[in-house]
């Protein structure tokens, strides 16, 4: 393993205009130049690999290997053309308890103003398990887009791999695995599934998703309910 400091480097070396990551008979290797005769600068073990994959990011590079993820300019302010959308960084806590800033809309969603809600009885619309069903779904999205080449096509996506014996980690793994948790969690909405996939991962506004789905206004939240109940039983919250 190379180590703190030289996972920093690899890093800084990762972001320069022609720096990238491919294998070799021992582990990594980090170059500066358009191909395989390029000097190795850094040599890296499968840990540093998975440590990059998980910060900086990594996605496949057309002439074999990997580089790092472009990071994110983010926006402030609505955007011309998309209703309902502010962009914005927000704080969010990584899986391994780092703080980090992603891009994200930070005009209040479909979910949380209809958590705060009401019926006639005075009951929240949406339950506890329903809002926490859609914020996972949102996460595990989050989670499988982060892989390289992966879309929100979540029916098309590749089967598992088959086969025995240990093989070398691909950046895109644990994102492969995050889209199929989304397609199963979608296709447990059922008739739901559109709305769902509008709300909760495309963070479209209730009133956009009704109008792109052809339904009357004010309906959406109905559907809405449905199928974040659906996904509340598919992650066992209720």
């Amino acid at each position: 393993m190379s180590g703190g400091h030289g996972l920093e480097r690899a890093r800084r070396l990762l972001a320069l205009p022609e720096g990238w990551l491919g294998t070799t008979p021992g582990g990594y290797a980090v170059r500066t130049g358009p191909d395989r005769r390029a000097r190795v600068m850094l040599t890296l073990d499968e840990a540093d690999f998975r440590a990059l994959t998980a910060h900086p990011g990594l996605k496949t590079r057309p002439g074999g290997g990997w580089t790092a993820r472009a990071a994110v300019t983010a926006r402030t302010g609505p955007q011309a053309g998309r209703p309902g959308v502010t962009d914005g960084l927000r704080v969010v806590m990584e899986a391994d308890g780092r703080a980090v800033e992603r891009q994200a809309n930070l005009t209040t969603s479909a979910v949380a103003w209809l958590a705060g809600r009401a019926d006639a009885d005075g009951a929240r619309w949406l339950s506890r398990a329903e809002v926490a069903a859609a914020e996972l779904l949102a996460l595990e999205a989050e989670r499988a887009q982060r892989g390289p080449g992966l879309t929100m096509q979540w029916d098309a996506l590749p089967g598992p791999r088959s086969g025995r014996g240990a093989r070398r980690a691909e950046p895109g793994d644990p994102a492969l695995a995050a889209a199929r948790r989304v397609a199963k969690a979608l296709a447990a909405c059922a008739g739901a599934r559109t709305m769902v996939e509008h709300i909760c991962i495309r963070a479209t506004p209730l009133q956009a998703a009704e109008q792109s789905l052809g339904l009357r206004r004010r309906t959406g939240k109905a559907v809405l309910k449905q199928g974040l109940a659906a996904l509340a039983r598919h992650y066992r919250l209720a």
